[in-house]
């Protein structure tokens, strides 16, 4: 018998996996079901004769779209409504970006998996007619008198981006702008309308939604905690489930991952909270983790790191 043969065989006589059929948890967006679809092909992999359903929930952060993130205010803006259907077993697990997953999980509810990290950096992206003023050097673009409006929801974002402000380049703007990826490049586009000139955004979801070309320069900043990175959120009392989901989990970026969490809940950070981390594997050891964080002021003029 081949290897997917063997395999096969050994999923299909394990008497802990006995389910036929798992209803997964997601956002509508496009980035969040095609996020989704990358966990369901991974399971497919381990358990080829199981079935999916994907049930789409709007959450609170999807609803309010007029309000900066900081504005709003609560730390489960993206996952509550996802959670409540989880504890009602109304779906079996979640896909979450990471990200965006409180730091505090309700009683019951575990991460059960976190798949092989993405890209963590920021990315800038200039509007179509402005790319080819690209260049590697950043600090170059932010003193260029044509990119003057920066479109981001992100605090973390803002504070580092006036932390970089010096007297030559004062007049840049910072703008906010919420929705999903395609709406934010369609508003970036559309300048005469909306007025931005560029965007941060997280490279792994530009990866992810196929606008990797739109990426000018990568951010060599400090990026939020755990992102690049998918988890999947279960029951904690469902055994079954949680060996279900064993074999998706890659150790280094759960290493990295569980480090930042760990580092964001004792300094009490969420959305709202300027908080940038960067995680390390030195090239001469595979068993140390180099963690570097950064808070910042909402003005970006005061920082410790």
């Amino acid at each position: 018998m081949n290897d997917d043969g063997d395999r096969l065989k050994k999923f299909e006589s394990n008497p802990l996996i006995k389910r036929s059929l798992l209803i997964v948890g997601s956002r509508r967006s496009r980035l969040a079901m095609l996020q989704t679809e990358m966990v369901i092909d991974e399971l497919r992999k381990f358990y080829p004769w199981m079935n999916f359903r994907i049930k789409n929930i709007d959450t609170t952060g999807d609803r309010i779209l007029d309000r900066a993130l900081v504005q709003i205010g609560e730390k489960s803006l993206f996952t509550k409504e996802l959670e409540d259907e989880l504890l009602e077993s109304r779906i079996d697990i979640i896909v979450h970006s990471l990200k965006d997953l409180p730091t505090s999980l309700p009683n019951r509810c575990c991460i059960g998996a976190i798949l092989k990290r993405e890209d963590p950096s920021d990315s800038l992206v200039l509007r179509k007619d402005l790319q080819n003023l690209s260049s590697s050097d950043f600090n170059s673009m932010l003193k260029n008198s044509l990119i003057r409006c920066y479109g981001t929801s992100s605090s973390r974002r803002i504070a580092q981006l006036r932390a970089l402000q010096s007297s030559e380049n004062e007049t840049i703007s910072i703008k906010d702008i919420r929705g999903n990826l395609n709406t934010r490049l369609d508003k970036l586009d559309n300048h005469e309308r909306f007025g931005y000139d560029c965007l941060i955004l997280a490279t792994a979801g530009l990866k992810r939604c196929g606008f990797a070309s739109r990426i000018s320069t990568k951010l060599d900043w400090f990026y939020a905690v755990s992102q690049g990175a998918l988890a999947v959120e279960c029951r904690s009392d469902d055994d079954e489930m949680i060996k279900l989901l064993r074999p998706l989990i890659d150790e280094q970026t759960a290493l990295e991952c569980t480090a930042e969490r760990v580092l964001m809940k004792c300094l009490e950070g969420g959305c709202s909270v300027p908080i940038g981390v960067r995680s390390r594997w030195p090239s001469n050891s595979s068993s140390v983790l180099s963690l570097e964080t950064k808070v910042l002021s909402l003005d970006g003029k005061q920082s410790v790191q």
